[in-house]
């Protein structure tokens, strides 16, 4: 066997001389090539998928304390290895592929002779690479690495002022101005309908977080959270720390960066798949989750929230919303601040009330009253005692280094204390829901809490800021300004496109109930097998996406703006016949029709959408 692989491994994998030779590292099926060559100032390397550039020659490379390692290098040894691993996943499927061509490249800086390695992965949609650099001490370490796009191409982005809560724009390359920040993923469509590809990255542990800034000449620098402005919500909650967080963050022993990741993709199906962000993160510890992700207290589920549409925020009212989660068949009900003003026993009365219906509970914290190892034990004692079965922890708004070592201290205590945990005003995400599947939950995306304009946006969406993982979107809003310029049909197609394993639904519960398309909503899950992005999706002008769970399929299909006629083709069915439940738009924007029908997957349907439309299918064999 080990002989079999390295004569794959030959194939894939060209090995440098020493010296200032290059590496090529192709993926498993050959259409991925990373190549890692020197430069003028230093090491270069380009992208290539099916022998058309996505990432043009562009400089790699990390910095330690002031000096560039990638600057007079040296390439030594080779090491090539291969990954071939399914594990279980709650994501856009139930398993998660990781296969890949990697090699581990010795480097050596030749002017300080520090040695260190560059490891790099080739997956069939897209490469990783990340810096490895042993020592003793502590030294800072910063960034040394573009990514250098082909001209005429397209990107949609937003920047950081509002951290991760942006809206995203569409520009060509070549409008992108000098100096512009960029949040991850940042998405871009290849010239000459060549594919896609996003930038972002994964196992964000011990270091800071990675934004983007453009060259304005279709390059854009890899920057880490202290070089980033500091966002409005970070300024307006922590003005104390802005000035502190300025600073680079400096690092114990070996530096392990996190992992510079393309994402890369013949059509948006590819895309949405893409499984590398939390490839590269580490698995699960035995220790904390004896089963992994299958742990039995980590639950998945749907979840009320009495914030956006109106509830009764005392224990009677929050007893009420248990017998309503009970009635939709939802797992959970998340509480925002008010519960903190309850004596313990009341939050235990709750708890208790909850269960006996099926239903656990989360409540809201800020992290501002989490500042050390103390304060979140004493929290998560008291959720213990009271059997509360997760928290939701609110205002992070910043990628230091120091902010991020928060994240990983609470997963680590609330893994011991066997809690969930859903963070909002947070970063994106970079597979630490492989590391700690506790993490069932994270916004860092512009939610339903934000106002509208909705309807482009969330066609957006799940081709920028969901291909990094799961997003805490509080989908699905029946009334007021809320509804703005989509429609009901929309909104209940969002609760099915933008997934999250703590599905929480913004919707008062009496409105959910209450709309015709009740049945269906119930019937929604959180979790899914299998997802298809069909081919009429057009990034901000339509997402249609069909998902499997066990035999059921659900089809939502959501329009941007413009209204207009698609045709979708059901051949993602399995053979025979189904029975279909349709959620079509009306004439009026809180109106649904309801049809139910048989199909099969030589069936076409068409679909009318209003502007801001939406349309849902259920298909039951």
């Amino acid at each position: 066997m080990r002989v079999a692989i390295a004569l794959l491994l030959a194939c894939f994998v060209s090995l440098p001389v020493y010296g200032a030779g290059s590496v090529t590292v192709a993926s498993p099926d050959g259409r991925v090539q990373f190549r890692l060559s020197p430069g003028a100032k230093g090491l270069e390397y380009t992208v290539t998928f099916g022998g058309k550039p996505v990432i043009e020659a562009s400089a790699i490379g990390v910095t330690v304390d002031r000096v560039n390692l990638a600057e007079g290098a040296d390439t030594g040894r080779a090491d090539a290895y291969h990954v071939n691993e399914t594990y279980p996943w709650y994501g856009n499927h139930s398993t998660a592929v990781n296969n890949c061509n990697g090699v581990r490249i010795a480097m050596t800086h030749r002017q300080s002779r520090l040695a260190y390695t560059l490891e790099v992965r080739a997956y069939n949609d897209g490469i990783a690479f990340r810096h490895v650099v042993p020592g003793e001490g502590t030294r800072v370490p910063d960034e040394a690495t573009m990514f250098r796009i082909p001209s005429r191409s397209t990107v949609w982005f937003h920047d950081l002022e509002d951290h991760y809560e942006g809206q995203h724009l569409q520009k060509s390359l070549d409008a992108v101005p000098p100096g512009q920040w960029l949040a991850p993923p940042v998405t871009f469509r290849l010239p000459d309908e060549t594919g896609y590809l996003a930038i972002t990255e994964g196992a964000l542990r011990n270091y800071s977080g990675m934004g983007l800034q453009a060259d304005g000449a279709g390059g854009f620098y890899a920057r880490l959270g202290h070089a980033i402005p500091a966002s409005y919500p970070f300024r307006l909650r922590f003005p104390q720390d802005v000035e502190r967080l300025t600073k680079p963050a400096s690092i114990a022993g070996t530096i392990t960066t996190p992992w510079r990741i393309v994402m890369i993709g013949a059509d948006l199906n590819a895309l949405v798949n893409c499984d590398i962000v939390h490839n590269v993160a580490p698995p699960p510890d035995p220790k904390f989750f004896p089963a992994g992700l299958k742990t039995d207290w980590i639950q998945p589920g749907r979840s009320l929230w009495s914030y956006l549409d109106g509830g009764n925020d005392t224990v009677e009212g929050m007893k009420q919303w248990a017998d309503y989660a009970k009635t939709l068949g939802f797992e959970y009900n998340l509480l925002e601040d008010f519960w903190s003003k309850w004596p313990e026993s009341e939050l235990k009365e709750l708890v208790d009330y909850s269960r006996q219906r099926g239903v656990k509970l989360i409540v809201w914290r800020s992290r501002s009253e989490l500042q050390d190892e103390k304060s979140i034990r004493e929290m998560f004692e008291l959720l213990k005692r009271t059997g509360v079965a997760g928290v939701k922890i609110d205002f992070f708004d910043h990628e230091h280094k120091e902010v991020i070592d928060r994240y990983e201290a609470i997963l680590r205590l609330a893994a011991e204390y066997h809690l969930l945990v859903d963070f909002h005003g947070a970063n994106k995400p970079t597979g630490n829901e492989r590391t700690w599947p506790n993490q069932i939950g994270l916004e860092g995306i512009r939610g339903m809490e934000a106002g509208p304009p909705y309807a482009m946006h969330e066609v957006t969406l799940p081709f920028t800021r969901m291909l990094a993982g799961l997003a805490d979107y509080t989908p699905m809003h029946f009334s007021g300004g809320k509804l703005a310029d989509t429609t009901w049909a929309h909104q209940v197609a969002n609760a099915i496109i933008l997934q999250a394993p703590l599905l929480v639904f913004a919707a008062h519960p009496v409105n959910i109930l209450a709309n015709p398309a009740a049945d269906l909503i119930k019937s929604i899950p959180s979790t899914w097998d299998e997802t298809v992005v069909l081919p009429v999706s057009v990034i901000g002008d339509v997402a249609a996406f069909a998902r499997r769970k066990g035999d059921r399929w659900f089809l939502a299909v959501n329009n941007g703006p413009v209204a207009k006629t698609v045709r979708v083709d059901l051949s993602f069915l399995g053979k025979g016949s189904y029975v279909a439940t349709l959620v079509r738009d009306t004439g009026e924007a809180s109106a649904v029709k309801i049809e139910t029908v048989t199909a099969d997957r030589s069936d076409p349907l068409y679909i009318e959408l209003r502007s801001g439309g939406g349309f849902v299918g259920r298909f039951v064999k």
